[in-house]
C-alpha cells in the first residue's frame, strides 16, 4: 500500500533539524522513501511553532539552543520540501469538534491540533 498523503509529527521534524539525533539517518531515510512513492509530506502552522519552540529554547531546557537564523534555515528547509495544510475557520471548527466529541484535554489537544486540519472536508 502506497501513502499518499502524511502529516509529518513535530518529533520527526525535530529530528531532521538536529543532525547528531541518534535517530536522523532513520528519520531522513523514511521520509525520503516516502517522498519517492509520491507520498504528500504535509506540515502545520502548529508544527512550525512547536518545532520554533524547541529548536530555540536552550539546551539546558531540553531545547536544540539554536540561533533565531539557524530555525530560520530548518524552517524554511521544511517549508521548500513539504506542504503546508491550511490553518483556516474549518480547520478550527474541527478541532472544537473533536476535543469535545473525545473529551480531549491536557497537553492532548496541541495533537488534536495538529488532527484537524487533516480531517477530509464533507
Amino acid at each position: 500500500m502506497v501513502i499518499v498523503s502524511c502529516l509529518i509529527d513535530t518529533n520527526i521534524l525535530l529530528r531532521i533539524a538536529r543532525r547528531s539525533d541518534p535517530q536522523h539517518k532513520i528519520v531522513h531515510t523514511a521520509l525520503e522513501q516516502l517522498a519517492l512513492q509520491g507520498t504528500t509530506l504535509y506540515y502545520t502552522h502548529q508544527n512550525i511553532a512547536e518545532l520554533w519552540n524547541a529548536m530555540t529554547r536552550p539546551v539546558a531546557r531540553n531545547g536544540l539552543g539554536l540561533t533565531i537564523a539557524e530555525a530560520e534555515r530548518e524552517v524554511r528547509a521544511i517549508e521548500a520540501s513539504m506542504s503546508l495544510l491550511p490553518d483556516n475557520e474549518r480547520v478550527y471548527r474541527e478541532w472544537r469538534k473533536l476535543i469535545v466529541q473525545y473529551g480531549v484535554s491536557g497537553v492532548q489537544v496541541h495533537d488534536a491540533r495538529l488532527a484537524a486540519p487533516c480531517v477530509p472536508t464533507a
